[in-house]
Order: structure tokens, then sequence, then C-alpha cells
């Protein structure tokens, strides 16, 4: 009766461990194509950044008609993409 019981014990317990082993392999998977994700991100952000100071430092665009202020803008939406960033 025992071993009966054992037995049933070791069967619900190994069947709750392969199950768990399962959904964490799949989360795990979900978070690894996340972490791939967000790193494009950051790498686009990052080249952003980087040709828009060169375009800047050329310093095309510093005049005050709509080209200037839409350009501009274009560093604000920049400066707030560089928080999005992954750290280092």
């Amino acid at each position: 009766m025992i071993i009966i019981s054992l037995l049933g014990l070791v069967t619900v317990l190994g069947y709750t461990t392969y199950n768990l082993l399962k959904k964490i392999e799949k989360y795990e998977d979900a978070v690894e194509s996340y972490k791939n994700y967000m790193e494009n991100i950051s790498n686009v952000i990052k080249f952003s950044d980087q040709k828009l100071k060169e375009i800047d430092a050329k310093e095309t665009f510093k005049s005050d008609d709509e080209v200037g202020f839409f350009f501009d803008q274009i560093k604000y939406l920049q400066e707030q993409l560089n928080d999005f960033k992954l750290k280092e």
C-alpha cells in the first residue's frame, strides 16, 4: 500500500515538474526574443543619435526658418529616445 502511494506521488510530482519545466523554457524563449528586440531598438536609437550629431556638427540647419524649427524638433525627439537605450 505504501509503495503504491509513493509511486503515485512520484508520478504526480514528475508530471508537475515536467510541466513547469516546459512553461519555464517557453518563458525563457519569450524573454530572449524580447531582449533581442530591445537590443535592436537600442542599436537603431544609437545609430540615429550618431547620425543626427554628425549632421548637427555641420550646423547646416541653424537658420530660423521652418527647416531649422523642424530640425530642432527632431533633435528634441532624439533626446527623448536616448532615454530608452539599453544601459551598458
